[in-house]
Protein backbone atom coordinates (compact mmCIF):
# COMPACT_ATOMS: atom_id res chain seq x y z
CA UNK A 1 0.00 0.00 0.00
CA UNK A 2 2.80 2.33 0.74
CA UNK A 3 5.69 1.20 -1.40
CA UNK A 4 4.85 3.76 -4.05
CA UNK A 5 6.52 6.46 -1.94
CA UNK A 6 9.96 4.96 -1.82
CA UNK A 7 12.30 7.77 -2.66
CA UNK A 8 10.38 10.96 -2.19
CA UNK A 9 12.30 13.76 -0.65
CA UNK A 10 12.08 17.39 0.28
CA UNK A 11 12.92 18.75 -3.17
CA UNK A 12 9.99 19.58 -5.42
CA UNK A 13 9.63 17.03 -8.19
CA UNK A 14 7.74 16.93 -11.46
CA UNK A 15 4.13 15.82 -11.11
CA UNK A 16 4.06 12.12 -10.37
CA UNK A 17 2.37 10.24 -13.15
CA UNK A 18 -1.18 9.43 -12.33
CA UNK A 19 -2.12 11.46 -9.26
CA UNK A 20 -5.15 13.69 -9.86
CA UNK A 21 -4.13 17.22 -10.99
CA UNK A 22 -5.89 18.71 -7.93
CA UNK A 23 -4.06 16.38 -5.53
CA UNK A 24 -1.96 18.38 -3.04
CA UNK A 25 0.61 15.56 -2.94
CA UNK A 26 1.64 15.77 -6.59
CA UNK A 27 5.12 16.99 -5.70
CA UNK A 28 6.00 14.17 -3.32
CA UNK A 29 6.56 14.80 0.38
CA UNK A 30 8.12 17.99 1.70
CA UNK A 31 9.61 16.42 4.82
CA UNK A 32 11.09 19.58 6.39
CA UNK A 33 7.68 21.32 6.12
CA UNK A 34 5.89 18.24 7.48
CA UNK A 35 8.26 18.01 10.46
CA UNK A 36 7.67 21.70 11.14
CA UNK A 37 3.89 21.22 11.32
CA UNK A 38 4.15 17.89 13.17
CA UNK A 39 7.44 17.66 15.18
CA UNK A 40 6.79 14.01 16.18
CA UNK A 41 7.72 13.06 12.61
CA UNK A 42 11.32 14.29 13.02
CA UNK A 43 12.64 11.10 14.62
CA UNK A 44 11.39 9.00 11.67
CA UNK A 45 12.89 11.10 8.85
CA UNK A 46 16.36 10.18 7.59
CA UNK A 47 18.21 9.95 4.29
CA UNK A 48 17.45 6.76 2.36
CA UNK A 49 19.82 4.72 0.15
CA UNK A 50 19.61 7.46 -2.51
CA UNK A 51 20.54 10.15 0.00
CA UNK A 52 17.05 11.63 -0.09
CA UNK A 53 14.92 12.35 2.97
CA UNK A 54 12.36 9.64 3.62
CA UNK A 55 10.88 7.37 6.28
CA UNK A 56 10.95 3.60 6.67
CA UNK A 57 7.64 2.64 5.06
CA UNK A 58 7.85 -0.81 6.65
CA UNK A 59 7.62 0.79 10.09
CA UNK A 60 3.96 1.11 11.11
CA UNK A 61 4.59 3.91 13.62
CA UNK A 62 6.57 5.93 11.05
CA UNK A 63 3.75 5.60 8.51
CA UNK A 64 1.07 6.57 11.05
CA UNK A 65 3.13 9.60 12.10
CA UNK A 66 3.58 10.64 8.46
CA UNK A 67 -0.20 10.41 7.95
CA UNK A 68 -0.85 12.53 11.04
CA UNK A 69 1.61 15.13 9.69
CA UNK A 70 0.01 15.16 6.21
CA UNK A 71 -3.51 15.49 7.63
CA UNK A 72 -2.35 18.28 9.92
CA UNK A 73 -0.43 20.29 7.32
CA UNK A 74 -2.71 19.93 4.30
CA UNK A 75 -6.17 19.28 5.70
CA UNK A 76 -6.19 21.01 9.13
CA UNK A 77 -6.95 17.78 10.99
CA UNK A 78 -5.28 17.45 14.38
CA UNK A 79 -4.63 14.41 16.57
CA UNK A 80 -5.30 11.79 13.90
CA UNK A 81 -4.31 8.37 15.20
CA UNK A 82 -5.36 4.73 14.82
CA UNK A 83 -5.28 1.77 17.22
CA UNK A 84 -2.60 -0.87 16.83
CA UNK A 85 -3.39 -3.26 13.98
CA UNK A 86 -5.79 -0.87 12.20
CA UNK A 87 -5.48 -0.23 8.47
CA UNK A 88 -3.17 2.70 7.72
CA UNK A 89 -4.25 4.35 4.46
CA UNK A 90 -1.92 6.10 1.98
CA UNK A 91 -3.20 9.69 2.09
CA UNK A 92 -2.32 10.72 -1.53
CA UNK A 93 -4.25 7.75 -2.95
CA UNK A 94 -7.24 8.33 -0.68
CA UNK A 95 -7.36 12.03 -1.65
CA UNK A 96 -7.29 10.93 -5.31
CA UNK A 97 -10.44 8.85 -4.83
CA UNK A 98 -12.28 11.88 -3.39
CA UNK A 99 -11.11 14.16 -6.25
CA UNK A 100 -12.30 11.62 -8.82
CA UNK A 101 -15.70 11.43 -7.11
CA UNK A 102 -15.93 15.25 -7.24
CA UNK A 103 -15.27 15.04 -11.00
CA UNK A 104 -17.98 12.42 -11.31
CA UNK A 105 -20.40 14.77 -9.55
CA UNK A 106 -19.21 17.48 -11.97
CA UNK A 107 -18.03 20.42 -9.97
CA UNK A 108 -14.67 22.02 -9.38
CA UNK A 109 -12.45 22.54 -6.36
CA UNK A 110 -12.90 25.85 -4.62
CA UNK A 111 -16.66 25.85 -4.58
CA UNK A 112 -17.39 24.06 -1.33
CA UNK A 113 -20.61 22.10 -1.64
CA UNK A 114 -22.04 21.36 1.78
CA UNK A 115 -25.19 20.04 0.08
CA UNK A 116 -23.27 17.02 -1.31
CA UNK A 117 -23.70 13.89 0.81
CA UNK A 118 -21.16 11.07 0.86
CA UNK A 119 -21.54 7.62 2.40
CA UNK A 120 -18.37 5.69 3.30
CA UNK A 121 -18.98 1.95 3.59
CA UNK A 122 -16.52 0.46 6.10
CA UNK A 123 -14.95 3.71 7.22
CA UNK A 124 -12.56 1.77 9.48
CA UNK A 125 -10.65 3.19 12.43
CA UNK A 126 -9.06 5.82 10.16
CA UNK A 127 -12.24 7.48 8.77
CA UNK A 128 -10.09 8.77 5.95
CA UNK A 129 -12.56 9.30 3.08
CA UNK A 130 -15.06 11.41 5.06
CA UNK A 131 -12.22 13.35 6.74
CA UNK A 132 -10.80 14.32 3.35
CA UNK A 133 -14.20 14.97 1.74
CA UNK A 134 -15.20 17.26 4.64
CA UNK A 135 -11.94 19.21 4.53
CA UNK A 136 -11.39 19.44 0.76
CA UNK A 137 -14.95 19.94 -0.47
CA UNK A 138 -17.04 20.68 2.63
CA UNK A 139 -19.33 17.69 1.99
CA UNK A 140 -21.69 16.14 4.52
CA UNK A 141 -20.45 12.63 5.31
CA UNK A 142 -21.69 9.45 6.93
CA UNK A 143 -19.24 6.68 7.81
CA UNK A 144 -20.50 3.17 8.55
CA UNK A 145 -18.68 0.21 10.07
CA UNK A 146 -19.39 -3.11 11.74
CA UNK A 147 -16.52 -2.68 14.20
CA UNK A 148 -17.47 -0.52 17.19
CA UNK A 149 -13.83 -0.16 18.28
CA UNK A 150 -13.08 1.43 14.89
CA UNK A 151 -16.02 3.82 15.21
CA UNK A 152 -14.96 4.81 18.73
CA UNK A 153 -11.56 5.80 17.35
CA UNK A 154 -13.12 7.94 14.60
CA UNK A 155 -15.40 9.55 17.22
CA UNK A 156 -12.26 10.62 19.13
CA UNK A 157 -10.80 12.19 15.95
CA UNK A 158 -14.08 14.06 15.29
CA UNK A 159 -14.18 15.30 18.90
CA UNK A 160 -10.67 16.75 18.53
CA UNK A 161 -11.70 18.59 15.35
CA UNK A 162 -14.80 20.68 16.15
CA UNK A 163 -15.37 21.75 12.52
CA UNK A 164 -16.17 18.12 11.67
CA UNK A 165 -18.91 17.73 14.29
CA UNK A 166 -21.79 18.94 12.11
CA UNK A 167 -20.46 17.33 8.94
CA UNK A 168 -19.26 13.83 9.76
CA UNK A 169 -21.59 11.34 11.46
CA UNK A 170 -21.09 7.65 12.19
CA UNK A 171 -23.43 4.67 11.98
CA UNK A 172 -22.97 1.10 13.17
CA UNK A 173 -23.75 -1.76 10.81
CA UNK A 174 -25.24 -4.39 13.12
CA UNK A 175 -25.61 -7.14 10.50
CA UNK A 176 -22.50 -8.53 8.81
CA UNK A 177 -24.67 -9.82 5.95
CA UNK A 178 -25.73 -6.33 4.94
CA UNK A 179 -23.96 -3.31 3.52
CA UNK A 180 -26.51 -0.56 2.81
CA UNK A 181 -29.45 -2.03 4.69
CA UNK A 182 -29.62 -0.63 8.21
CA UNK A 183 -27.38 2.28 7.16
CA UNK A 184 -29.27 4.18 4.42
CA UNK A 185 -32.46 5.35 6.09
CA UNK A 186 -35.92 5.72 4.59
CA UNK A 187 -36.25 8.90 2.55
CA UNK A 188 -32.51 9.58 2.69
CA UNK A 189 -30.46 10.44 -0.41
CA UNK A 190 -26.69 10.30 -0.97
CA UNK A 191 -24.83 11.77 -3.94
CA UNK A 192 -22.05 9.20 -3.78
CA UNK A 193 -21.00 6.14 -1.81
CA UNK A 194 -17.33 5.14 -1.51
CA UNK A 195 -15.77 1.92 -0.31
CA UNK A 196 -12.38 0.34 0.24
CA UNK A 197 -13.34 -3.36 0.32
CA UNK A 198 -11.38 -6.02 2.22
CA UNK A 199 -8.93 -7.46 -0.31
CA UNK A 200 -8.16 -10.87 1.18
CA UNK A 201 -10.19 -14.05 1.68
CA UNK A 202 -8.52 -15.09 4.97
CA UNK A 203 -6.17 -13.81 7.72
CA UNK A 204 -3.52 -16.16 6.33
CA UNK A 205 -3.71 -14.62 2.86
CA UNK A 206 -3.49 -11.15 4.44
CA UNK A 207 -0.30 -12.13 6.32
CA UNK A 208 1.33 -13.53 3.18
CA UNK A 209 0.54 -10.35 1.28
CA UNK A 210 1.97 -8.23 4.10
CA UNK A 211 5.19 -10.26 4.10
CA UNK A 212 5.49 -9.79 0.33
CA UNK A 213 5.13 -6.02 0.72
CA UNK A 214 7.76 -5.99 3.47
CA UNK A 215 10.17 -7.93 1.24
CA UNK A 216 9.54 -5.53 -1.65
CA UNK A 217 10.24 -2.57 0.62
CA UNK A 218 13.42 -4.25 1.88
CA UNK A 219 14.59 -4.85 -1.70
CA UNK A 220 14.01 -1.20 -2.53
CA UNK A 221 16.39 -0.40 0.35
CA UNK A 222 18.97 -2.77 -1.10
CA UNK A 223 18.36 -5.59 1.40
CA UNK A 224 17.59 -9.17 0.42
CA UNK A 225 14.66 -9.76 2.72
CA UNK A 226 12.63 -8.04 5.42
CA UNK A 227 14.17 -8.42 8.88
CA UNK A 228 10.99 -9.53 10.63
CA UNK A 229 11.08 -12.70 12.71
CA UNK A 230 7.42 -13.44 12.12
CA UNK A 231 5.16 -11.77 9.59
CA UNK A 232 3.35 -8.78 11.04
CA UNK A 233 0.61 -6.84 9.36
CA UNK A 234 2.74 -3.73 9.11
CA UNK A 235 0.13 -1.94 7.04
CA UNK A 236 -2.37 -2.81 9.74
CA UNK A 237 -5.99 -3.76 9.34
CA UNK A 238 -8.41 -4.79 12.06
CA UNK A 239 -9.97 -8.04 10.87
CA UNK A 240 -12.83 -6.88 8.67
CA UNK A 241 -10.74 -4.05 7.20
CA UNK A 242 -8.37 -6.52 5.53
CA UNK A 243 -10.20 -9.73 4.90
CA UNK A 244 -13.65 -11.26 4.55
CA UNK A 245 -14.97 -14.63 3.44
CA UNK A 246 -14.65 -14.80 -0.33
CA UNK A 247 -12.29 -11.81 -0.39
CA UNK A 248 -12.72 -8.75 -2.59
CA UNK A 249 -14.61 -10.56 -5.36
CA UNK A 250 -17.44 -11.78 -3.13
CA UNK A 251 -17.64 -8.50 -1.24
CA UNK A 252 -18.01 -6.56 -4.52
CA UNK A 253 -20.75 -8.94 -5.66
CA UNK A 254 -22.63 -8.28 -2.41
CA UNK A 255 -22.09 -4.52 -2.63
CA UNK A 256 -23.35 -4.38 -6.23
CA UNK A 257 -26.40 -6.59 -5.61
CA UNK A 258 -27.45 -4.57 -2.58
CA UNK A 259 -26.87 -1.25 -4.38
CA UNK A 260 -29.73 -2.15 -6.74
CA UNK A 261 -32.19 -2.13 -3.81
CA UNK A 262 -31.07 1.43 -2.98
CA UNK A 263 -30.82 2.56 -6.62
CA UNK A 264 -33.04 5.62 -6.08
CA UNK A 265 -31.32 6.67 -2.83
CA UNK A 266 -27.76 7.14 -4.10
CA UNK A 267 -26.71 8.81 -7.33
CA UNK A 268 -23.31 7.15 -7.75
CA UNK A 269 -22.19 3.95 -6.04
CA UNK A 270 -18.45 3.30 -6.13
CA UNK A 271 -15.72 1.03 -4.83
CA UNK A 272 -11.98 0.62 -5.05
CA UNK A 273 -11.01 -2.58 -6.86
CA UNK A 274 -7.46 -3.67 -6.04
CA UNK A 275 -7.41 -6.87 -8.12
CA UNK A 276 -7.67 -6.31 -11.88
CA UNK A 277 -9.31 -9.73 -12.39
CA UNK A 278 -12.30 -8.61 -10.35
CA UNK A 279 -13.26 -5.73 -12.66
CA UNK A 280 -14.81 -7.69 -15.53
CA UNK A 281 -17.19 -9.86 -13.49
CA UNK A 282 -18.20 -6.81 -11.41
CA UNK A 283 -19.05 -4.78 -14.53
CA UNK A 284 -21.02 -7.68 -15.96
CA UNK A 285 -23.13 -7.91 -12.82
CA UNK A 286 -23.67 -4.13 -12.69
CA UNK A 287 -24.94 -4.20 -16.29
CA UNK A 288 -27.19 -7.16 -15.59
CA UNK A 289 -28.79 -5.34 -12.66
CA UNK A 290 -29.74 -2.42 -14.90
CA UNK A 291 -27.25 0.37 -14.17
CA UNK A 292 -27.46 3.15 -16.77
CA UNK A 293 -23.82 4.23 -16.54
CA UNK A 294 -20.61 2.49 -15.43
CA UNK A 295 -17.22 4.20 -15.05
CA UNK A 296 -13.86 2.59 -14.51
CA UNK A 297 -11.38 5.15 -13.22
CA UNK A 298 -7.72 4.18 -13.15
CA UNK A 299 -5.50 5.62 -10.43
CA UNK A 300 -1.73 5.42 -10.72
CA UNK A 301 0.77 6.09 -7.97
CA UNK A 302 4.32 5.26 -8.90
CA UNK A 303 4.06 1.78 -10.41
CA UNK A 304 0.96 0.78 -8.46
CA UNK A 305 -2.36 0.85 -10.29
CA UNK A 306 -5.73 0.67 -8.59
CA UNK A 307 -9.17 1.28 -10.01
CA UNK A 308 -12.39 2.84 -8.89
CA UNK A 309 -15.53 1.26 -10.27
CA UNK A 310 -18.54 3.61 -10.21
CA UNK A 311 -22.10 2.96 -11.36
CA UNK A 312 -25.48 4.64 -11.31
CA UNK A 313 -29.08 3.55 -11.85
CA UNK A 314 -30.28 7.16 -12.11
Amino acid sequence: MYNHHRSENSRAKPVRKGLHPKNLHNQGYDFPALVKSHPALASHVKPNAHGELSIDFADQLAVITLNAALLNRYYNIVDWDIPEGALCPPIPGRADYIHHMADLLEFGLGNKQPSIKLLDIGTGANGIYPLLACQIYGWQCVGSDINTQSLENVTTIINHNPTLKDRFTLRTQHDKNHIFEGIIQAGEFFDVSVCNPPFHASPDEALKSSQLKLNNLARSRGEQKAKTKSPTLNFGGLGAELWCKGGEQLFLKKLIRESQAYSTQCRWFSSLVSKADNVKPAKKLIRKLGAVDIREIEMKQGNKITRILAWTFI
